[in-house]
């Protein structure tokens, strides 16, 4: 059966994380909208977001069934914690999708050694479909952080005007029905 999992990015600080959910945006939406399609969908709290660490998320993650029918979605900072998770555990899934994805450190050393890690080419022959979204008018770091992750796993890329860095301030929505079709569409062809 298909699930999916969908992983957060990071907070700027603890304050930030207080006032403002990291689990928002867009997330609850696409969870509520999938499981009206009985498609069992779960975001994930990430512990610490503004000082992320790979190897207690990977905890976190973990404890979640994660089969050859999921469906793994990350948020910036949560793509590449996917990414890196994927190839460090050679599992195989259904669909990756990767929004706004981010691969460049910050001046946070903790974010830096979260994004410094090696891309294993191999991913994509273990994920049936990668799709990546991005907007015209993400910031430059952002346009990098793609081009890295797309060098690597290929896939499809799906950019979208006016939608920033994919947060609701930026897409002034929680809806993205843009991913949500693209979900449903590789459930429908699985």
């Amino acid at each position: 059966m298909k699930n999916a999992i969908i992983i957060h990015g990071c907070s700027s600080s603890p304050h930030e994380e207080i006032e403002c959910d990291p689990a928002k945006h867009w997330m609850p939406w696409v969870r509520d909208e999938l499981m009206a399609r009985n498609i069992p969908a779960k975001i994930l709290r990430m512990p610490e977001s503004w000082a992320p660490d790979y190897d207690a998320w990977r905890k976190v993650l973990e404890k979640e069934a994660i089969t050859e029918q999921s469906i793994l979605i990350g948020h910036s900072c949560g793509s590449a914690f996917l990414v890196r998770w994927l190839g460090d555990s050679k599992q195989k899934i259904d669909s990756l999708f990767l929004i706004a994805p981010w691969k460049i450190g910050t001046s946070s050393e903790a974010k830096k050694k979260f994004y410094d890690y090696q891309i294993d080419k191999t991913i994509k022959s273990r994920v049936n479909r990668i799709v990546t979204f991005t907007a015209d008018n993400e910031e430059e770091a952002g346009k990098r952080s793609l081009k890295i992750f797309h060098d690597f796993l290929g896939g499809k890329i799906i950019e979208l005007k006016g939608r920033g860095h994919y947060t609701e301030e930026d897409m002034k929505t929680g809806e993205f029905p843009e991913l949500l079709s693209e979900i449903v569409g590789s459930v429908s062809q699985g």
